[in-house]
């Protein structure tokens, strides 16, 4: 009698615990991924990162990332929302959509989707090719001063976080925003070869997108957006350069709209369960981005504290009326 007791004591603690494991402890079997640009830019290697971490920490069996470019992501997320119920799809997001949905008038809005977590933020950087005639931030705002629609800005989406960055450093040193020249493209890597392929006065991006291109000798550092320098990113930013501007990008990740609470939670809980990774944190380090992990409800309301903000923005600058 004792031993049944026993093992049935035993049994009983041992389904117990199972049944306490978290969400992330039960191993997800497929995922997929959207990153909702082109290849080679900030959302694009969010996504690719999170595959590698997701699959190496064995959180998720199979992760597949696809691309889908135009407007800012506002394509991607139109075509995201058609995948609604889908608890085993993410789609990665952030600042620059927020700004090409209001730009861009986009019928399909961060409401129509599931938020779940702000992963990173990252700030951002102005880079020349190193033959460039501008040598200093000093030399930049004199040549915007002098003629604006001289400077060619190379970044993302119209409405994105580097259209927003170019248009308030306009405004910082008195140059009209709506002067600004800016030329979009629809990924990071397009706007890359259109930098280094000298068809732009300059390139506004994510520090890390530049970081490569400066360590291999073919860009140089004009100066970053943070509120003091970068660790490992040799560059002044522009306070210290006299340019009054702080501004810095995040990404989230998204789910369908219409999905069950149950999948809410597991797909919280395998993102949870990544950035408490070894894995994700060295990711973190080797790209500079910075760790502003936040789901829940906390998620949801910076969500509509950084619309109504980056509504202000735009407004102010003239790129939404």
């Amino acid at each position: 009698m004792g031993i049944r007791t026993t093992r049935r004591t035993f049994l009983a603690f041992a389904l117990a615990a199972t049944l306490a494991l978290p969400a992330s402890a039960q191993q997800m079997d497929q995922l997929t991924i959207m990153a909702p640009a082109a290849p080679g830019g900030g959302w694009d290697s969010t996504a690719r990162v999170m595959q590698e971490v997701l699959q190496s920490a064995g959180i998720v069996k199979s992760v597949t990332v696809e691309n889908v470019p135009g407007a800012g992501g506002t394509v991607g997320i139109a075509q995201f929302a058609k995948k609604k119920g889908d608890g085993k799809s993410l789609m990665v997001s952030g600042l620059v959509m927020v700004g090409a949905i209001l730009s861009n008038k986009s019928p399909v809005t961060l409401a129509d989707v599931t938020p779940i977590a702000r992963l990173t933020s990252e700030w951002e950087a102005i880079a020349v090719p190193v033959n460039s005639e501008l040598k200093t931030l000093d030399d930049l705002v004199a040549k915007l001063k002098a003629d604006p629609g001289s400077v060619s800005w190379g970044g993302g989406s119209a409405g994105g976080t580097d259209h927003i960055t170019a248009a308030l450093f306009a405004k910082a040193v008195g140059v009209d925003p709506a002067k600004v020249n800016y030329i979009a493209h629809s990924g990071g890597g397009e706007a890359m070869a259109s930098i280094l392929g000298g068809h732009v006065t300059l390139g506004i991006g994510g520090a890390s997108e530049f970081e490569p291109q400066v360590k291999a000798g073919q860009l140089r550092w004009l100066g970053v957006s943070s509120d003091q320098r970068i660790p490992d990113i040799d560059a002044p930013t522009f306070k210290e350069q006299g340019v009054d501007l702080v501004i810095g990008n995040w990404r989230a990740v998204m789910a369908p709209p219409g999905i069950s609470q149950a999948d809410r939670e597991k797909l919280t809980a395998v993102i949870d369960a990544m950035v408490k990774s070894e894995q994700w944190q060295q990711k973190l380090k080797e790209r500079s981005w910075l760790d502003s992990y936040l789901s829940g409800p906390e998620f949801e309301r910076f969500l509509a504290e950084e619309n109504a903000r980056v509504t202000d923005i735009l407004k102010s600058v003239g790129l939404v009326q």
